[in-house]
């Protein structure tokens, strides 16, 4: 577990943390009263992320970092229980963890490119997850973008984001709302090309490197 350095409730938990024996007594109180939920997040990420799905329309995981995270133990789960009055709270939980997540990936470190948070909020009814979580998104991902990180929105309606290759297929479900920090990477581009700023951001971090890939529609 990764405890913030100046915030003492603000805590990271890894799978090793969530699984060994006993670990529920070693926890926080607030992960603690969520062991379970956060378990079902690790599994979801194994069975779903890092596995093929049918509907996705091409070969390969869901997700194809989530497998590098994962053995990296660079896979890191925050938990913000409590129903959030409003989209403030949530909008500062993702700021706080942002400027965690660049204290504890630098871009360019070593394993930089395999660390990702996931803010899990366990007690937030999926029928608020457009406004508290989609909204969220939407309104953050231009800052996230130009310092060359993706802001990931994910909740069990789910998200209306279709699928790059399959515009039936929505990918973005998850047993838990959650918004997911990491860096952009190359493979990036086809989900930055309806707004110009984006656009310009991945290309001042990635110049000639850019990957076109074929879309079916705008995420």
């Amino acid at each position: 577990m990764l405890t913030h350095p100046t915030r003492a409730d603000l805590f990271l938990l890894t799978a090793a943390d969530l699984e060994a024996p006993g670990a529920g007594d070693e926890l926080p109180a607030a992960a603690a009263a969520h062991t379970e939920a956060l378990r079902s997040v690790l599994d979801w990420a194994r069975a779903y992320l890092t596995e093929p799905h049918p509907e996705l329309g091409r070969t390969g995981p869901v997700c194809p970092f989530v497998g590098v995270s994962l053995r990296d133990q660079r896979f890191h789960l925050a938990v913000r229980p409590g129903l959030p009055d409003g989209r403030d709270p949530v909008v500062e939980a993702v700021a706080l963890h942002r400027e965690w997540f660049l204290l504890l990936a630098p871009p360019g470190a070593a394993r930089s490119q395999s660390t990702t948070i996931l803010i899990v909020f366990p007690d937030l009814p999926t029928s608020q997850a457009p406004e508290l979580i989609d909204r969220t998104q939407l309104e953050l991902k231009t800052a996230f973008v130009e310092e060359g990180l993706m802001l990931g929105q994910f909740h069990d309606l789910p998200p209306q984001q279709p699928g790059l290759w399959n515009p039936h297929f929505r990918p973005l479900r998850s047993p838990l709302p959650m918004l997911v920090i990491r860096h952009m990477v190359p493979t990036d581009l086809p989900f930055l090309l309806e707004d110009p700023r984006h656009h310009a951001a991945y290309h001042r971090l990635f110049g000639d490197r850019a990957q076109p890939a074929r879309r079916t529609v705008p995420s």
